[in-house]
C-alpha cells in the first residue's frame, strides 16, 4: 500500500507541475492579447527577432525551439500584419532574411519577457543530467499517450482555433 500512496503523490506532483506551467504560458498569451493585441506566440516570435534578425526560417525555428511550419505560419501573419519585414539577402538572393519592422520594434519595447522565455531559461538552468532525464521522460509519456505523431505547434499558437471558426462562421 506505501508504494500506491507514493505513486499518486508521484503522479499528482507531475500533473501539478504541469498545470502550472500551463497556467502561466496561457496567463502570459492572454496578457498578450488584451496588452499587445496578439497572442503570446507571436510575440514570443518577435521578442526572439528583437534580439537579432533570423538569417531563414529555419534559423528563426532553431531560436525559438519549435518546428519550421509553425514558425512560417506565425511570421506570415506577423508580416502581414506589418510587425515583420521578409527581404533578400544581400549576400545570398535565395536567403530570406527576417526582421522586426519599426512597428514591431515599439510593441516589443513595451512587451515583457513572455512565459516562453522564462520556460526556456528554466529548463537551460536545469543541470544537463537533469535535462536529459527530463526529456527522456517527456518522450516516454507522449509515447505512452500515443500522441507521438502530433506536430508541436508553439504554446498557444492560435492559427488552427481561428481558421476553424473562420470556416463555422462562413
Amino acid at each position: 500500500m506505501g508504494s500506491n500512496i507514493s505513486a499518486t503523490g508521484d503522479v499528482r506532483a507531475v500533473l501539478d507541475g504541469i498545470r502550472r506551467i500551463v497556467q502561466t504560458l496561457r496567463e502570459s498569451s492572454r496578457w498578450a492579447e488584451k496588452h499587445v493585441g496578439m497572442s503570446g506566440a507571436q510575440l514570443f516570435v518577435l521578442q526572439k527577432l528583437a534580439e537579432s534578425p533570423a538569417q531563414s526560417l529555419n534559423a528563426l525555428a532553431e531560436r525559438t525551439h519549435t518546428h519550421q511550419s509553425s514558425v512560417s505560419t506565425l511570421v506570415s501573419r506577423l508580416v502581414k500584419d506589418g510587425f515583420v519585414t521578409r527581404t533578400r539577402s544581400a549576400r545570398d538572393g535565395r536567403t530570406i532574411e527576417l526582421d522586426l519592422s519599426p512597428r514591431g520594434r515599439r510593441l516589443v519595447a513595451r512587451a515583457p519577457d513572455t512565459a516562453q522565455e522564462r520556460l526556456i531559461r528554466g529548463v537551460r538552468q536545469v543541470p544537463a543530467a537533469r535535462r536529459r532525464a527530463l526529456a527522456s521522460a517527456l518522450g516516454a509519456l507522449v509515447g505512452v499517450m500515443n500522441v507521438a505523431d502530433r506536430e508541436p505547434l508553439m504554446f498557444f499558437e492560435e492559427h488552427g482555433r481561428r481558421s476553424q471558426r473562420r470556416r463555422r462562421n462562413a
